[in-house]
């Protein structure tokens, strides 16, 4: 520790910036993504203090002009990333024993580079690499990423001011010490932030970590780099890889040094994963933390005390932002019938107002591109189907073209099967389905929702009615582990609502809280006593 109880820059969420027409951040991104865009950058891997170029790359395109290239990336062997393990295991225990307020530096300076130099680079970045509007980067990559390295600073002094009581003639201490080995970070393409957290948060404990990106970010992935190195990141500390993802974490969950998951991605790899590591446990040196974040069939449940209006903003906003590729997406939403034809009308009088879906450069566009072909033919396939069933039909959109891009027109589904394919399946685009309940059976609703998915991530209840808002907090509990009244379903904020599900959703560890940061440290309690006995007898001896 360092000579002194050292209080931290108390944590504020970041502004969030307008880009209004004529504002300088709107000019100042406008030119950072033209400069990107029309330039190429190549990728290496960051293993120590080595920017290594193996030759065998991968292009990256933007999802809203998936011809035009904007760099490569260059993909590991098995000998690179055994190779990036090594490198934290040697930076370790310099990192480890270094004391805690030089590791807080390094992030509240990363912090303040994206808020101030970086901050038009990470955003153009994003809506290069992940097609989001400059809003959605902005909330995003900017000031996500900023409140997630300031408040887990503030969280990890907090953590280590909490002490046991101490009796008298002796000191109780906890001391709260990286993992043994290294952390596996595996993130996603959707949220900037998260790429930047989940090694981050990791690292700030103490901790070494080895970093694979999704393939999709490696773009804004490579702006994430730079800034930890332009903060005094020590070499080896978090290292970067990108390449097949089954050898990447063959030889991670191989090594007895691997010590901990953080991951955030899809539920199937999640539990891959787990069983892989629960077959390798004889392996470890410790049993590593797994933490995880999976996906989600979010919904939106309507009271028929709900105002029309808001309901259909939460529809609109919750499902069609980022083109509805956020685990915390509305993707299955229960109207009352009372209600349903009028709140149908306010969603497609809402969707019919967009642009059709283009380039973030246009900063008219609510929505763009969802993020590769993958996608792009699995969401198309879904919406072919309900064209077809007696089940659903079409209400809003159901046009798509991959043209230029990977372009999906917001699509609202109404079925009148509340177990449709579409209401219990995860899709992660800009689909959602629409289910109208009788409205004397609200309880029976509160039952379907509760046991319709296998996820239990997001969801929200609208109504101007306490007693229902009550019923259905209660009825509910299980079904979100982060649960929105008279609100869309999506848009935590780091310190406010803290980020996580349970059942299929993950394991719940709350990103953006100190409840994370703990799964990063193994506390050693230390008693010391300060007048020894000498005699082994106790008064009870006589």
């Amino acid at each position: 520790m360092g000579k002194g109880f050292f209080q931290v820059p108390t944590a504020i969420n970041e502004p969030v910036k307008s880009y209004a027409p004529g504002s300088p951040e709107r000019e100042a991104v406008l030119e950072q993504y033209k400069a990107f865009y029309n330039s190429q950058v190549e990728v290496p891997l960051y293993i120590g203090d080595e920017e290594i170029k193996t030759g065998d790359t991968q292009k990256m395109t933007p999802p809203h002009d998936h011809k035009h290239v904007v760099g490569s990336f260059h993909k590991a062997t098995k000998a690179d990333v055994e190779k990036a393990v090594a490198n934290g295991l040697a930076a370790r225990e310099n990192w480890a024993n270094l004391t805690w307020e030089q590791r807080a530096a390094v992030f509240l300076k990363a912090a303040d580079l994206i808020a101030g130099p970086y901050r038009a680079k990470i955003n153009a970045a994003t809506m290069i690499a992940q097609s989001k509007t400059i809003h959605q980067a902005e909330i995003d990559a900017a000031c996500e990423l900023i409140d997630f390295l300031r408040f887990n600073v503030e969280f990890m002094s907090q953590i280590y001011q909490e002490q046991p009581e101490s009796a008298e003639g002796i000191w109780n201490r906890v001391e709260y010490r990286p993992l043994e080995g290294f952390i596996y970070a595996i993130t996603p393409f959707n949220f900037t932030a998260i790429a930047g957290n989940l090694p981050a948060s990791a690292a700030l404990m103490g901790n070494v970590v080895l970093w694979k990106p999704s393939d999709s970010q490696v773009y804004s992935a490579k702006i994430i780099m730079d800034i930890f190195k332009e903060a005094g990141l020590p070499n080896g500390v978090i290292n970067m890889v990108m390449g097949d993802p089954v050898m990447v974490s063959d030889v991670a969950l191989n090594s007895p040094d691997f010590s901990g998951l953080h991951f955030t991605g899809s539920t199937h790899v999640f539990r891959a994963l787990w069983k892989q590591i629960g077959n390798n446990i004889d392996k470890y040196r410790t049993y590593p933390r797994i933490v995880g974040e999976t996906g989600g069939k979010d919904f939106i449940l309507a009271h028929p005390s709900a105002n029309s209006k808001q309901v259909a903003t939460a529809i609109t906003r919750g499902a069609f932002e980022f083109q509805g590729q956020k685990c915390s997406a509305a993707s299955r939403v229960y109207l009352p019938k009372s209600k349903a034809e009028e709140i149908l009308a306010m969603v497609k009088t809402d969707v019919d107002s967009f642009n059709k879906p283009g380039s973030p450069e246009d900063m008219s566009n609510f929505i763009t591109a969802v993020i590769h072909e993958g996608s792009f033919d699995k969401l198309a396939s879904y919406i072919d189907r309900a064209k077809e069933s007696n089940e659903a039909e079409i209400v809003v959109g159901g046009n798509y073209d991959k043209s230029v891009g990977y372009f999906i027109e917001p699509t609202v589904i109404l079925t009148t099967n509340p177990k449709y394919e579409t209401m219990e399946t995860e899709l992660f685009g800009p689909v959602v389905t629409i289910y109208a309940y009788e409205d004397n059976n609200w309880e029976e609703t509160l039952k379907l929702v509760d046991t319709t998915s296998e996820y239990a991530l997001t969801g929200a209840v609208l109504s101007t009615d306490r007693y229902a808002i009550d019923q259905a907090t209660k009825a509910l509990q299980n079904s979100a582990g982060n649960f929105y009244i008279n609100d869309k379903p999506t848009g935590a904020v780091v310190g406010q609502q803290p980020f996580g599900g349970a059942r299929a959703s993950g394991t719940n560890d709350k990103a953006g809280s100190a409840q994370n940061l703990l799964r990063w440290v193994s506390p050693r309690l230390i008693k010391e006593t300060f007048v020894t006995p000498v005699d082994y007898r106790y008064p009870f001896l006589g």
